[in-house]
Protein backbone atom coordinates (compact mmCIF):
# COMPACT_ATOMS: atom_id res chain seq x y z
CA UNK A 1 0.00 0.00 0.00
CA UNK A 2 1.33 3.42 -0.90
CA UNK A 3 2.25 5.93 1.77
CA UNK A 4 -0.44 8.34 0.60
CA UNK A 5 -3.18 5.75 0.96
CA UNK A 6 -1.85 4.63 4.32
CA UNK A 7 -1.92 8.25 5.49
CA UNK A 8 -5.49 8.77 4.24
CA UNK A 9 -6.77 5.54 5.79
CA UNK A 10 -5.07 6.31 9.09
CA UNK A 11 -6.50 9.82 9.31
CA UNK A 12 -10.01 8.62 8.41
CA UNK A 13 -9.75 5.83 11.00
CA UNK A 14 -8.82 8.38 13.68
CA UNK A 15 -11.84 10.53 12.80
CA UNK A 16 -14.16 7.51 12.93
CA UNK A 17 -12.79 6.35 16.27
CA UNK A 18 -13.07 9.86 17.76
CA UNK A 19 -16.71 10.00 16.58
CA UNK A 20 -17.32 6.64 18.22
CA UNK A 21 -15.84 7.91 21.49
CA UNK A 22 -18.29 10.83 21.30
CA UNK A 23 -21.10 8.34 20.64
CA UNK A 24 -20.29 6.27 23.72
CA UNK A 25 -20.01 9.44 25.79
CA UNK A 26 -23.55 10.46 24.80
CA UNK A 27 -25.24 7.14 25.66
CA UNK A 28 -26.67 5.73 28.89
CA UNK A 29 -24.05 3.79 30.84
CA UNK A 30 -25.85 2.89 34.07
CA UNK A 31 -29.34 2.76 35.49
CA UNK A 32 -29.31 2.96 39.27
CA UNK A 33 -32.07 2.75 41.81
CA UNK A 34 -31.72 5.80 44.03
CA UNK A 35 -34.28 6.27 46.79
CA UNK A 36 -36.53 3.65 45.17
CA UNK A 37 -36.55 5.56 41.84
CA UNK A 38 -34.66 4.81 38.61
CA UNK A 39 -31.72 7.13 38.02
CA UNK A 40 -30.12 7.13 34.58
CA UNK A 41 -26.39 7.88 34.38
CA UNK A 42 -25.10 8.86 30.94
CA UNK A 43 -21.55 8.56 29.72
CA UNK A 44 -21.34 12.35 29.92
CA UNK A 45 -21.57 11.92 33.70
CA UNK A 46 -19.78 8.62 34.33
CA UNK A 47 -17.08 9.23 31.72
CA UNK A 48 -17.10 13.00 31.46
CA UNK A 49 -13.44 13.13 30.37
CA UNK A 50 -14.23 11.27 27.14
CA UNK A 51 -15.46 14.37 25.29
CA UNK A 52 -12.20 16.34 25.74
CA UNK A 53 -10.22 13.21 24.86
CA UNK A 54 -12.24 12.81 21.66
CA UNK A 55 -11.66 16.47 20.79
CA UNK A 56 -7.93 16.07 21.35
CA UNK A 57 -8.02 13.00 19.10
CA UNK A 58 -9.70 15.02 16.36
CA UNK A 59 -7.10 17.78 16.75
CA UNK A 60 -4.41 15.16 16.18
CA UNK A 61 -5.84 14.47 12.73
CA UNK A 62 -5.01 18.00 11.58
CA UNK A 63 -1.61 17.90 13.26
CA UNK A 64 -0.73 14.53 11.72
CA UNK A 65 -1.80 15.75 8.29
CA UNK A 66 0.81 18.52 8.22
CA UNK A 67 3.51 17.27 10.58
CA UNK A 68 6.96 16.22 9.46
CA UNK A 69 8.32 12.70 9.83
CA UNK A 70 9.65 13.08 13.40
CA UNK A 71 6.58 14.84 14.77
CA UNK A 72 4.23 12.30 13.16
CA UNK A 73 5.86 9.60 15.28
CA UNK A 74 5.54 11.75 18.40
CA UNK A 75 1.89 12.52 17.62
CA UNK A 76 1.20 8.82 17.02
CA UNK A 77 2.50 8.01 20.50
CA UNK A 78 0.28 10.78 21.87
CA UNK A 79 -2.66 9.19 20.04
CA UNK A 80 -1.88 5.87 21.70
CA UNK A 81 -1.82 7.60 25.10
CA UNK A 82 -5.23 9.18 24.39
CA UNK A 83 -6.54 5.68 23.68
CA UNK A 84 -5.16 4.53 27.02
CA UNK A 85 -6.97 7.45 28.68
CA UNK A 86 -10.27 6.33 27.13
CA UNK A 87 -9.70 2.84 28.52
CA UNK A 88 -8.78 4.11 31.99
CA UNK A 89 -11.76 6.49 32.26
CA UNK A 90 -14.19 3.80 31.13
CA UNK A 91 -12.68 1.11 33.35
CA UNK A 92 -12.89 3.42 36.37
CA UNK A 93 -16.58 4.06 35.66
CA UNK A 94 -17.22 0.32 35.45
CA UNK A 95 -15.28 -0.40 38.65
CA UNK A 96 -16.77 2.53 40.61
CA UNK A 97 -20.16 3.41 39.08
CA UNK A 98 -21.47 5.14 42.21
CA UNK A 99 -18.31 7.23 42.58
CA UNK A 100 -18.44 8.21 38.90
CA UNK A 101 -22.08 9.32 39.34
CA UNK A 102 -21.76 10.92 42.79
CA UNK A 103 -21.96 14.51 41.55
CA UNK A 104 -25.13 13.83 39.55
CA UNK A 105 -26.76 11.94 42.42
CA UNK A 106 -25.86 14.74 44.84
CA UNK A 107 -27.38 17.29 42.48
CA UNK A 108 -30.59 15.26 42.17
CA UNK A 109 -31.01 14.35 45.85
CA UNK A 110 -29.15 17.03 47.76
CA UNK A 111 -27.24 14.36 49.69
CA UNK A 112 -23.48 14.96 49.69
CA UNK A 113 -20.53 12.73 50.47
CA UNK A 114 -19.49 9.49 48.81
CA UNK A 115 -20.55 7.27 51.70
CA UNK A 116 -23.95 8.96 52.02
CA UNK A 117 -24.58 8.76 48.28
CA UNK A 118 -23.52 5.10 48.20
CA UNK A 119 -26.14 4.40 50.87
CA UNK A 120 -28.86 5.82 48.60
CA UNK A 121 -28.07 3.46 45.71
CA UNK A 122 -29.76 0.09 46.09
CA UNK A 123 -29.13 -1.44 42.66
CA UNK A 124 -27.04 -0.80 39.55
CA UNK A 125 -27.42 -2.14 36.04
CA UNK A 126 -24.84 -1.43 33.37
CA UNK A 127 -25.36 -1.12 29.63
CA UNK A 128 -22.83 -2.24 27.04
CA UNK A 129 -21.61 1.31 26.31
CA UNK A 130 -18.77 1.41 28.86
CA UNK A 131 -17.41 -1.84 27.41
CA UNK A 132 -17.73 -0.41 23.90
CA UNK A 133 -15.77 2.64 25.07
CA UNK A 134 -12.99 0.38 26.37
CA UNK A 135 -12.84 -1.47 23.04
CA UNK A 136 -12.71 1.81 21.11
CA UNK A 137 -9.98 3.11 23.43
CA UNK A 138 -8.02 -0.06 22.74
CA UNK A 139 -8.42 0.46 18.99
CA UNK A 140 -7.23 4.07 19.29
CA UNK A 141 -4.19 2.83 21.20
CA UNK A 142 -3.42 0.17 18.61
CA UNK A 143 -3.87 2.65 15.76
CA UNK A 144 -1.44 5.07 17.42
CA UNK A 145 1.08 2.28 17.89
CA UNK A 146 0.65 1.25 14.24
CA UNK A 147 1.04 4.81 12.93
CA UNK A 148 4.26 5.47 14.87
CA UNK A 149 6.50 3.16 12.80
CA UNK A 150 4.62 3.46 9.49
CA UNK A 151 4.23 7.24 9.34
CA UNK A 152 7.74 7.53 7.91
CA UNK A 153 6.39 6.22 4.59
CA UNK A 154 3.73 8.95 4.42
CA UNK A 155 4.31 11.66 1.85
CA UNK A 156 5.68 14.93 3.16
CA UNK A 157 3.32 17.87 3.53
CA UNK A 158 3.46 20.66 0.96
CA UNK A 159 6.04 23.41 1.08
CA UNK A 160 3.45 25.89 2.22
CA UNK A 161 3.95 24.61 5.78
CA UNK A 162 7.74 24.80 5.55
CA UNK A 163 9.63 27.77 6.94
CA UNK A 164 12.47 27.23 4.50
CA UNK A 165 10.24 28.10 1.54
CA UNK A 166 11.77 31.54 0.95
CA UNK A 167 15.36 30.69 1.81
CA UNK A 168 17.97 30.76 -0.97
CA UNK A 169 18.51 27.44 -2.71
CA UNK A 170 21.86 26.69 -4.40
CA UNK A 171 22.97 30.32 -4.49
CA UNK A 172 19.63 31.49 -5.93
CA UNK A 173 18.88 34.77 -4.19
CA UNK A 174 15.17 34.68 -3.50
CA UNK A 175 13.50 37.92 -2.78
CA UNK A 176 9.94 37.81 -1.41
CA UNK A 177 9.08 41.09 -3.20
CA UNK A 178 10.28 39.76 -6.56
CA UNK A 179 8.39 36.52 -5.99
CA UNK A 180 5.24 38.47 -5.21
CA UNK A 181 5.68 40.51 -8.39
CA UNK A 182 6.22 37.31 -10.35
CA UNK A 183 2.94 35.94 -8.99
CA UNK A 184 1.19 39.14 -10.06
CA UNK A 185 2.59 38.65 -13.58
CA UNK A 186 1.26 35.07 -13.67
CA UNK A 187 4.62 33.38 -13.10
CA UNK A 188 4.95 30.70 -10.38
CA UNK A 189 8.26 31.43 -8.60
CA UNK A 190 8.14 28.13 -6.69
CA UNK A 191 8.49 26.18 -9.93
CA UNK A 192 12.09 27.36 -10.45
Amino acid sequence: MSGGRLKAYSLVAIVILAALVFTTWSQTWFTMTVQQKPFVVAGSVAGSALAPIALATLALVAALAIAGRFFRAVLAVLLALLGVCVVVVSAFAIAQPVVSATAAITKATGVAGSASVAGLVTSISMTAWPIVAIVIGGLVTLLGLAIAPTSGSWPESGRKYSRSQLLPVDGDERDPVREWDALSDGDDPTGR
